[in-house]
């Protein structure tokens, strides 16, 4: 496990595959619940917060970047927003307003230090991707198709990303009540229903039929991925063993 001090107020905490076996935590964890990894994160803040400037801190939050060694987690503390702020550490930070994203500073600073310039060059790709899929998404003129599925455990999600590859819909995993649901949403317009029984009778080998609406996963359920549930799957945990 490696420590690096970012700036005044985040700290990036490299986590090797190792460290988590050692811990009994595994990045699949990392997708249940959070509460239930709460205690790993702050036990990973004692032994790198020796000088306790952000365990005393009443409002720190943790960030996770899952990698193919293990992970990344950064640490941040807010602070106290009358106090004066140094120019050249205030784009470094977290963004207070939404903290489940790295600020460009950071990732820049990441590039810097570890060369993982082509990790993070293909993670946009799909994020490109997936902002066409979300303009498709939302274009009312666009016919879709929606299908829920509800997988036994994560491991039937990662069997199934091996085998189904869709060429004309978009994925979305769920958890809802202790299960893992799927959403396929098949664009009606570039396949055809003979290609959609095909896709769903692949799914229906690692998953059951479901009668939970799309919508009530939507307003209730947790999104775990968004768009690309199958191509995130396979990049984190097929492609990149």
């Amino acid at each position: 496990m490696e420590m690096e001090r970012i700036n005044e107020n985040t700290i990036r905490v490299v986590i090797g595959n190792d460290d988590l076996s050692e811990r009994g935590i595994t990045v699949l964890d990392l997708l249940g619940n959070h509460k239930q990894i709460e205690s790993f994160f702050y036990s990973i803040l004692e032994e790198v917060d020796v000088d306790h400037q952000f365990q005393d801190n009443d409002a720190v939050t943790f960030q996770v970047l899952p990698n193919r060694n293990g992970l990344e987690l950064f640490i941040s503390k807010n602070v106290d927003p009358d106090a004066p702020v140094d120019e050249d550490q205030a784009d470094a930070s977290v963004d207070a307003d939404h903290p489940d994203q790295v600020s460009d500073q950071i990732k820049a600073h990441l590039l810097e230090k570890d060369g993982q310039k082509d990790f993070f060059s293909t993670m946009k790709t799909p994020a490109s991707e997936s902002n066409d899929v979300a303009d498709y998404l939302n274009d009312d003129g666009q016919p879709t198709v929606a299908q829920v599925v509800r997988l036994h455990t994560f491991e039937d999600m990662i069997s199934l990303a091996r085998v189904l590859r869709l060429e004309s819909a978009a994925s979305n995993l769920y958890q809802y009540n202790g299960n893992y649901y799927l959403e396929l949403i098949f664009f009606t317009n570039e396949t055809s229903q003979e290609a959609i029984k095909d896709d769903m009778a692949v799914a229906y080998e690692y998953a059951d039929r479901s009668k939970v609406a799309p919508d009530v996963l939507a307003e209730h359920g947790e999104l775990v991925m968004e768009h690309s549930a199958l191509e995130l799957t396979r990049f984190y945990f097929i492609e990149s063993k």
